[in-house]
């Protein structure tokens, strides 16, 4: 069986970690380069960065910053955020990250889907998908949860498979940033649709949201970002308490 992950996210903004309520709200929660150091030393499987308002400002992630939290780490690392074309992927990738997150653009222009894994390899592609619940199914939103596509999320998590992507991460604008636990019927109904790994996110609020994620939603990781910059949960804790459940993680002494 898989060891499942567990992936601390840092949200940028002007080169600081934010985090916020269903996008919106944001509030300093530190340096990243701080935190991606901590994050390793505590057990972190991996971490993503994703650069919020990258899309909207019309530029590509600060690749400065990139350089500096990818110096930091030797766990793999994901990076997204403004991200358009095959030679931005091939830019962060150059700047020290593992795998490169593709959103809005990919929802325009899913051909950048194929160009990537093509070029680059699946494994290097990771489709996020920011889905809210909209007349009983699953909406995609681009746009840093700004801009609603009318485009059903289970569909667009199986066409990104076919078209090459490597891993998905999903995430409940619903849920995020509310701690009231990952939205089940969303990750439990991509899990039904593709192969791929999918990395949950949105709405980490306590232990038992993670047992629940990986044993009800058959989700291969969790992702969660306010819980873990306050000190709310220990990433170790987390484990501890998906290992006495049965679920495979990797425990590992912590660094002090």
């Amino acid at each position: 069986m898989l060891v499942r992950r567990i992936v601390p996210c840092l949200d940028i903004k002007a080169g600081r970690v934010v985090k916020g309520v269903r996008f919106v709200d944001l509030s300093d929660a530190g340096d990243p380069v701080e935190l991606a150091r901590r994050y390793e030393n505590e057990g972190a499987d991996e971490l993503v960065f994703l650069d919020i308002t990258a899309t909207v400002e019309g530029r590509r992630a600060t690749l400065a910053v990139v350089r500096a939290v990818a110096a930091e780490l030797t766990i793999p690392f994901a990076v997204g955020g403004g991200v358009r074309t095959v030679e931005d992927v091939n830019d962060l990738l150059r700047a020290g990250c593992d795998k490169v997150s593709v959103n809005s653009a990919a929802l325009r222009d899913p051909g950048l889907i194929d160009a990537a894994a093509r070029r680059f390899g699946a494994q290097c592609i990771v489709v996020a998908i920011d889905a809210r619940t909209v007349d009983g199914g699953f909406e995609v939103v681009v746009d840093g949860g700004r801009t609603p596509t009318g485009r059903d999320a289970v569909s667009w998590a199986r066409e990104a498979e076919q078209r090459g992507a490597g891993e998905l991460l999903v995430t409940s604008i619903d849920r995020d940033g509310t701690r009231t636990g990952f939205d089940v019927p969303l990750l439990s109904a991509i899990r039904a649709a593709v192969n791929l790994p999918i990395i949950a996110s949105g709405g980490a609020g306590a232990l038992a949201d993670f047992v629940e994620v990986f044993r009800d939603a058959g989700s291969d990781a969790a992702l969660a970002a306010s819980l873990f910059h306050y000190g709310e949960l220990a990433i170790v804790d987390v484990k501890r308490e998906l290992a006495a459940h049965g679920i495979p993680v990797r425990l590992e002494p912590v660094a002090v």
